[in-house]
């Protein structure tokens, strides 16, 4: 099969197109021949040395990317069959080799794929759609009456963000640029501030809930506009303790979550998906052999929605 590994960190010329083996199942594994595949900014971290390279780099060759949709061709698992069309986010935080023509997965990390939606749809709502959920629904346990303030919400993880907060009944407030305000407010977003030209603490108060997907003094500044006993989660860099002890004295709850693997939360997404309740926004598609172009397009930090890769 043809796969990209990553021969060492560094810049996109690491990411090497080869031939390898396809993988060998163990019970409870399906293996899936993947027809579409996300791209996330964990890939081009690790990528780069940071993000999850100084555990992949023990077990080579290492294949980045977590995100797959595609159709099972053999099963060790009585949840699917050969022939399902299944997506999900696999073996995150580990080594989830999705870059390749073929991935083992274990069948609890995976859902059906949603007939009425593409493999570059479903893609896109695997490790992006699932921390959105975890944080809204797992965690934080927001409500309807809720007032929700959605950092960079036109990006991977803000865009299905807003969709899902809207679904739940929350008030919601996206922060993005001016060029993509209207596709918040398409998203289902109460108001847009535009981050660039008016500072979000000056527009936004008494919040419930803040979804910081920015990090750095992003948190310190959002925690001026959330309620006593509201609640602020980040999931880019995490709460050091000592804005951790800031939230606190503020009578606020401040804490970091990195998304997990979990095939009961992709089913929910697949309802979701399914009667159209969410969608996914997919910029870019580009071909396999395009994927470090994808990682450069990843770096920018300027994606709309969802990058995708074809295999």
């Amino acid at each position: 099969m043809k796969a990209i590994v990553l021969t060492e960190s560094g810049d996109v010329d690491k990411l090497i197109l080869t031939t390898l083996p396809v993988p060998v199942i163990v019970e409870g594994e399906v293996l899936i021949q993947v027809k579409a595949i996300s791209i996330n900014p964990v890939d081009a971290k690790t990528r780069t040395g940071k993000g999850l390279y100084g555990k992949l780099k023990e077990q080579p060759p290492i294949i980045l990317g977590w995100d797959v949709s595609g159709i099972i061709t053999e099963s060790k698992s009585q949840l699917f069959k050969v022939g399902d069309e299944v997506f999900g986010m696999v073996n995150f935080p580990g080594h989830g080799k999705a870059y390749a023509e073929y991935a083992a997965a274990p069948a609890v990390h995976l859902a059906l794929k949603p007939a009425n939606i593409s493999h570059e749809e479903a893609a896109a709502a695997t490790l992006a759609a699932l921390t959105a959920w975890q944080v809204l629904v797992n965690h934080a346990k927001i409500k309807a009456t809720d007032k929700v303030l959605i950092h960079a919400a036109a990006g991977g993880v803000g865009h299905y963000a807003v969709q899902i907060a809207k679904h739940i009944g929350a008030y919601v407030i996206g922060t993005s640029s001016a060029k993509n305000k209207d596709f918040v407010i398409k998203l289902g977003a109460d108001e847009h501030i535009d981050y660039k030209s008016q500072r979000f603490e000056d527009a936004a108060e008494d919040l419930d809930f803040v979804l910081d997907t920015i990090g750095g003094d992003n948190i310190d500044r959002s925690l001026e506009v959330i309620k006593t006993g509201g609640t602020i989660i980040s999931i880019p860099s995490g709460l050091n303790e000592e804005v951790t002890a800031k939230a606190s004295a503020k009578g606020i709850n401040g804490y970091f979550i990195l998304v997990a693997s979990n095939g009961d939360d992709m089913k929910q997404l697949a309802i979701l998906l399914e009667k159209g309740i969410i969608k996914s926004h997919v910029s870019q598609t580009y071909a396999f052999e395009q994927l470090p172009e994808a990682h450069s397009a990843i770096e920018s930090g300027r994606t709309v929605g969802k990058i995708v890769i074809t295999v």
